[in-house]
């Protein structure tokens, strides 16, 4: 998965953390001394990350041997060896932090998008533009680890009509007839919060109504209403606990930013093997 982008996140990673060097590290340890170390997993969960976390070692050691455990999708368990690495110890301690943010964060992800993915049936659970900024790349990656779905990378790909494009507008067919009139070629969603909203919606032929913050009947209110003449996505308190309840009301899609911004990183170690 490793590209030219992914490799300028690494390098200006490595740059952050290690600027001119690594003082402690090259104070205390020989520059030619060769050491073995693995990353120890230590709590459950779903892996993601594993040729990153490799790249930002071989940056600092080309000659490094890193051998992958797992793969990135596994499902690991608390104690469990999921990498061996073996190279020169300068490299491998002044690239330890970088490595873990980065595997632990993704790996976060994985495994927050895999519980959503349990729990939502038929619902296809989307991620959202909620990402840190200049990782958007590493942490879709995960959620599709994770079982997800990528929604629209950036604001250059899709077309999405929200609350403050439709203020301006005035309406949301308004919005949507600007919109078709200058991106004629492309699948247009529309965000909407009431009956009359998604009627507009409707008669102005969008492809996708997104179904923001409602309640679970007004949800399933909408659906039937709409009845597959759009795609139907919904947004807004699309979290763990009531997954479930969004399963059952029939739409298409569940768009979650909690998968991103609030994904917890999964404990990871590197330590150090005699």
């Amino acid at each position: 998965m490793i590209n030219r982008q992914i490799n300028k996140i690494i390098e200006n990673a490595l740059k952050e953390d290690i600027g001119k060097e690594d003082i402690t590290t090259n104070s205390i340890v020989p520059k030619d001394l060769m050491t073995k170390a693995v990353l120890l997993v230590k709590e459950n969960g779903i892996i993601a990350g594993l040729d990153v976390a490799r790249e930002v070692f071989r940056k600092l050691d080309k000659q490094i041997y890193f051998e992958k455990l797992v793969e990135d999708g596994s499902k690991v368990k608390k104690g469990q060896i999921i990498a061996r690495i073996r190279g020169k110890a300068r490299a491998i301690l002044s690239g330890e932090r970088v490595a873990l943010n980065l595997l632990q964060r993704m790996s976060g992800i994985a495994t927050i998008t895999n519980g959503f993915v349990k729990l939502s049936g038929n619902v296809k659970i989307l991620d959202t533009r909620k990402t840190i900024p200049n990782l958007r790349i590493l942490e879709k990656y995960a959620v599709k680890i994770g079982g997800g779905t990528n929604h629209r990378f950036g604001l250059y790909d899709a077309i999405l009509i929200k609350d403050n494009h439709i203020q301006i507008a005035g309406s949301v067919g308004e919005a949507i007839r600007r919109a078709r009139n200058s991106r004629k070629s492309k699948t247009i969603e529309v965000e909407t919060t009431s009956m009359k909203e998604i009627e507009e919606a409707l008669e102005a032929r969008a492809e996708i109504i997104l179904l923001d913050n409602m309640s679970i009947e007004e949800i399933k209110k909408a659906v039937k209403f709409i009845n597959k003449r759009a795609k139907t996505e919904i947004s807004g308190g699309v979290k763990l606990d009531r997954i479930k309840d969004i399963s059952r009301t029939g739409a298409d899609y569940a768009s979650t930013g909690f998968i991103t911004h609030s994904a917890k990183a999964l404990d990871i170690s590197l330590d150090v093997v005699k």
